[in-house]
């Protein structure tokens, strides 16, 4: 009996042995890989650390510019292929105009809203300071006669702004293109000076900072399907106090460019009110800003009409054709003393665009935004009545 008890509390003692053992082996097998499991998981973390740091230049490059460029709520960032579908993969027959740095294309979104994108190639460092510079400035600004930004896009060296579409395209397509401003009466030519110089003095006068345009003219004049204008392609425009021609590049179109900014690289809101001069005299005239004398000889429409604009015997004589003889003569005077006044060599010589904005209104009939009172039969007067 003894013998058969002691047998039997040695099985017991191994049995308890062995269970100890046997549960130390699935306690440090558990820890154990639990712990390879949390390795892991720190090296993962680590390696996405590491991958988050590389792209966090780019990352932080983005969020600057999209916190930036969307300051109003209908500004978004837009994707490529919604806009390469829109444009037909940018076809040639979409293209509604061209640029210095690309094209402008009509394009179809989503429920058949038609847009205009600007479609911006190669990644210059000109290109990319013309996009942000247009996107940043456009997004901030709200006014009936200023293009309105939709959207824009970046993709890879690519950059694509989306804006309102104007059906009637630009003043230049329509003074100088098939139909050779045959579209546009006396009263609507005057409407659209006056929806550029309430463009130009929002920017002049309302903003803050200043902003100069920069880049007036009448291809970025831009006319809706009731012939209202809108001023568009901000993209050379400096704010106003930053005129410092060591620190900007000389950039306009010529014709359209200041004397002073063209020979000192003196750039004021001055130069604006030049620029809107020459749109004007386009208007009143119905010739391009610089006209061709010669194979290596150009003349330039302020040059070539400031003699005659001074004559009241001469001025009913240049005026564009299509526009000639519909017209009370006492208004026609004094647009053309407006123009002469905004073209003259002496910047302290032009007027602020304020005023000239105040000399406008009342040549403009009412229903197209001015105070003029159009009677029915309106008596249109000859030199010989002056």
């Amino acid at each position: 009996m003894d013998q058969n008890r002691k047998l039997l509390t040695a099985l017991i003692a191994a049995s308890t042995a062995l269970g100890v053992i046997i549960f130390f082996m699935i306690f440090f097998w558990i820890y154990h890989r639990k712990r390879l499991q949390k390795c892991d998981k720190d090296s993962n973390h680590s390696s996405d650390v590491a991958k988050g740091i590389a792209l966090a230049p780019d990352m932080c490059k983005f969020n600057s510019l999209k916190s930036t460029y969307s300051r109003k709520a209908s500004v978004s960032l837009m994707e490529y292929k919604t806009l390469e579908s829109a444009t037909n993969k940018f076809q040639e027959s979409e293209i509604l105009g061209e640029g210095g740095f690309g094209c402008v294309y009509k394009a179809r979104l989503e429920d058949n809203l038609y847009v205009a994108v600007k479609k911006l190639e190669g990644g210059t460092r000109d290109a990319i300071k013309e996009f942000e510079t247009e996107v940043e400035l456009l997004s901030q600004m709200q006014h009936p006669n200023i293009i309105s930004l939709l959207g824009y896009c970046i993709h890879g060296e690519t950059r694509l702004i989306v804006y309102e579409l104007m059906l009637n395209g630009s003043l230049e397509s329509q003074l100088h293109g098939p139909s050779r401003g045959s579209a546009l009466t006396w009263h609507h030519r005057l409407k659209i000076a006056l929806d550029a110089a309430r463009a130009i003095e929002y920017l002049h006068e309302r903003c803050n900072p200043p902003v100069i345009h920069r880049d007036l003219k009448s291809s970025n004049i831009l006319l809706d399907s009731n012939f209202n204008a809108k001023l568009s392609d901000f993209g050379l425009s400096v704010l106003g106090g930053a005129q410092n021609k060591k620190s900007i590049k000389l950039s306009g179109t010529l014709g359209y460019v200041a004397p002073e900014y063209l020979l000192d690289g003196k750039l004021t809101d001055k130069s604006d009110v030049y620029a809107f001069g020459v749109v004007l005299l386009e208007l009143l005239l119905g010739r391009r800003p610089v006209e061709k004398l010669a194979p290596s000889q150009c003349q330039s429409i302020a040059t070539w009409a400031m003699p005659q604009l001074t004559d009241r015997s001469k001025l009913p004589n240049i005026v564009d054709p299509v526009i000639q003889n519909t017209m009370d003569l006492k208004h026609l005077y004094q647009v053309a003393a407006v123009a002469v006044l905004c073209v003259q060599p002496e910047a302290s010589y032009r007027p602020l665009i304020t005023d000239v904005l105040h000399s406008l209104i009342p040549l403009v009939p009412i229903e197209l935004g001015g105070t003029l009172r159009v009677t029915t039969q309106q008596h249109v007067l000859t030199p010989s009545d002056s």
